[in-house]
Order: C-alpha cells, then sequence, then structure tokens
C-alpha cells in the first residue's frame, strides 16, 4: 500500500516540512502515515491543546495536526484506531478528505459535511505473463484513474471511514453525515472537467451554467457575434452559452499550457506576467468581431483587465463579459486558496466601476439565486459561502450572512 500528496498551498508556508504525507512518530515506532486534503477553522485551537500536552509538530500543515490527534486519542486514550479516527472527526471542523496508514491496515476519512470530493476506484491490470493485480485506489478527483486504468467506483461519504487490508473486502467502518456543504466552486472552476464530483458532471454542470448566462441575454442579437471562453476553465461554460444562444462558437484566445493558474501567484506581478506568458490572441480573429468574453469567475480582475485589453487591441469591436459564478465576496477557509476580502474586486468597486476598470461593453454574472435551477432539490447541498458569506465554520470575527444555518441543522 502506498499514499502520495501533490502539495496546494492553501495554508502554512510552502516549505518542504509542510510536504505531505506525514509519518507520525510513537514510542512504538513510525507506525502512521497521512495525508489529507482541506483547511480547517480550528487548526490554531487544536494545535495548542495538543502542544499543551506536550505533543510537538514538525510542521504548520493540517495533515500532521489531524494525524496527531488521532495518534494522541490512540496512544494516550486508550482508544484502538478507528475510535480514535472516529473521535478526531467529531472534533475538526473544516475540510479534510484523508488517507491514513497504520501498520498493515489503510484508513480513507472524509468530513461530515464532504466539503472537497474524494473518490475511491478499483484497479484491475494484467501484465505479459503476470498474474493479475488488483486493488482499491483513491483520489481527490476521478480523473486521475484513468492515467492508471482503475474505474470509479463511489465517493467516499461525508463522515466515512473506510478500512482496507490485504486480502479482505473494503469496510465501511462508520458512517455520521451533517448537513452536505460540497464546495460549488468545484464546479465552476477548481475540478477537472472529466471529473464527477459531489454526484455531478462537471462539464455538464459547466454548460448549464453557460446555458443560464444565456437566458440572461435574450436582447443580445447574434450578428457578427462569437462566444468564447477564456482558456481552459471556462470552454464548457463558454460551450453551453453559445448552445443555448444558437451562437458562433469560437477560440480566439490560445493558451500557453506551460504557465500554471495566475490567481494563485504569491505577488502581482507575478499574476500579471503570468497573464503575458498564459494567453496569446489568435491571429486575424478578432477584427470587426462582438465578442461575447466567458470567464469562470472574477477574483482581482487584474488577469481579466488585461486579457479584455488584449483583445480589444486585436480589433475587437465589442467586448461583453460573461462570468460563471457569482461576485466573489469573500475568501474560502476550506481549501481553496483565495485572497482576503479586502484584494477582491467585487467588495472594492461598484458594479459601474469595475465594469470600467475591466475595459469591456458590458458585464453579467451568474446569481446565487441560480444555484436553485442548475442544481434543482441540491442547492442546500453545496457551500456558496465565498459569495453570500454563509459560512457554516466562519473564523472567529469573521462578518457573515446574517441568519447562518447551524452546522448541525
Amino acid at each position: 500500500m502506498a499514499i502520495g500528496h501533490v502539495r496546494y498551498p492553501t495554508a502554512g508556508c510552502s516549505d518542504i516540512v509542510n510536504a505531505q504525507p506525514h509519518t507520525i512518530e510513537l514510542a512504538q515506532g513510525p507506525i502512521m502515515a497521512i495525508s489529507s486534503n482541506g483547511d480547517l477553522i480550528n487548526y490554531g485551537e487544536l494545535r495548542s491543546r495538543l502542544e499543551s500536552d506536550g505533543v510537538v509538530f514538525k510542521s504548520d500543515n493540517d495533515a500532521e495536526l489531524i494525524g496527531r490527534l488521532i495518534a494522541m486519542y490512540h496512544v494516550r486514550g486508550g482508544l484502538n484506531i478507528e475510535e480514535a479516527i472516529a473521535h478526531a472527526q467529531v472534533e475538526l471542523k473544516g475540510a479534510f478528505s484523508t488517507l491514513l496508514m497504520f501498520r498493515d491496515k489503510l484508513y480513507a476519512f472524509r468530513d461530515p459535511h464532504g466539503f472537497r470530493p474524494f473518490v475511491m476506484g478499483h484497479l484491475s491490470h494484467e501484465g505479459d505473463g503476470e498474474p493479475s493485480s488488483e486493488g482499491t485506489v483513491f483520489a481527490s478527483e476521478c480523473c486521475g484513474f484513468g492515467i492508471i486504468g482503475a474505474k470509479r467506483l463511489r465517493e467516499v461519504l461525508p463522515g466515512e471511514i473506510l478500512r482496507l487490508e490485504k486480502g479482505q473486502p473494503v469496510v465501511s467502518v462508520s458512517h455520521s453525515p451533517l448537513r452536505p456543504r460540497h464546495c460549488v466552486f468545484e464546479l465552476i472552476y477548481f475540478s477537472r472537467p472529466d471529473s464527477i464530483n459531489f454526484g455531478e458532471s462537471v462539464y455538464q454542470a459547466r454548460e448549464r451554467i453557460g446555458a443560464c448566462l444565456a437566458a440572461k441575454d435574450a436582447d443580445l442579437d447574434n450578428e457578427n457575434l462569437v462566444v468564447m471562453p477564456v482558456p481552459d476553465s471556462s470552454n464548457f461554460v463558454a460551450l453551453g452559452y453559445a448552445k443555448a444562444k444558437k451562437a458562433e462558437f469560437g477560440m480566439g484566445l490560445l493558451r500557453n499550457h506551460y504557465v500554471g493558474r495566475t490567481f494563485i501567484k504569491p505577488t502581482q506581478a507575478l499574476r500579471d506576467e503570468g497573464v503575458q506568458q498564459k494567453f496569446n490572441p489568435l491571429p486575424n480573429f478578432f477584427p470587426g468581431k462582438r465578442v461575447v468574453l466567458v470567464d469562470d469567475s472574477i477574483v482581482r480582475g487584474t488577469s481579466l483587465r488585461k486579457i479584455v485589453a488584449m483583445i480589444r487591441k486585436a480589433g475587437a469591436k465589442e467586448i461583453h463579459l460573461r462570468i460563471g459564478s457569482p461576485k466573489v465576496i469573500g475568501p474560502c477557509f476550506y481549501g481553496i486558496d483565495t485572497p482576503s476580502r479586502e484584494e477582491l474586486i467585487a467588495n472594492r468597486m461598484s458594479e459601474a466601476e469595475i465594469l470600467d476598470y475591466l475595459g469591456a461593453d458590458s458585464l453579467t454574472w451568474l446569481e446565487v439565486a441560480d444555484f436553485d435551477g442548475l442544481f434543482p432539490g441540491r442547492r442546500p447541498d453545496f457551500c456558496t459561502a465565498c459569495f453570500d458569506l454563509d459560512y457554516i465554520y466562519p473564523p472567529e470575527g469573521f462578518a457573515t450572512k446574517a441568519n447562518a444555518p447551524s452546522a448541525r441543522d
């Protein structure tokens, strides 16, 4: 058995000590290793408590804290490892999709609200002349399974603990869910379109978002109009818009795939440089065209402003911005690295000021109310806190939406 992790630092410094998996060394030897995806709201509180009990930390990473909390309940509390995991699940507030290796067993468990995706698959492979080997695999997204020839089985359920051991079937040790709070931004932007997360096809969800935006544009005629995405995260939103509006779909911007996501780069200078390296207009594509430019979200607005200027300079006659998410007015505290509230353009400017800053001819966002139609009957299952401040676990002192529901509603 093996576990691994690709670090995307949303909390803690980008230092080797925060690289996962973490090994938890106990008196019996290093018998525990852990990897986790997500962020905890009560990290500081729990760490202070553990440190006061003599626990020594090597990192400032959530996964290590989860492992040491479980170890504390197991070693000092006298609980067996499964009871220790269940006890920790109750105390941890926030997002965690976690794999824990304990001696000859592997445990997969998830936070009770299911903030982040977590999927289980089955691997069956026959080599040349070798006997077949079979196994169970886990990933943050099922799109990773195709690379190794695995088949998606199901999600690890919110609040579930699964046990794996050699020669035995997978056992669901316990399942203690709370009200679902799946991150809707996974479906809007963060997940790959070939994934199925929270029971939703990501690319189909994005096409529905595009169609919803198109329905708001009944008065925008199709004459000399081209619908195009800011690639790649907006491709299916733009495609859904174009299909619904029966308008031309075009790829007028070419993306350099060797440049990463610019909104998470640490400085504005690096973000600006990233935009210049990331996109290039297609020669002779824009002159005289009316462009519906579709993007997944507006965070700071600096990248989109440069893209609009680039398209205008390339000859576009009109530029109409259509955004596949509501206004981002709050940071994410559950595992996506969004800026502080003060940096978010929707908090600093009015709609007219944003339009003027971006340099476009018109601007339309998705609305939070649109999620009712996009996910019929499932709207309450999704966390939309970055759009409406409805945080189920807000940090202390953070202003939130009035009358936010209880975590156990």
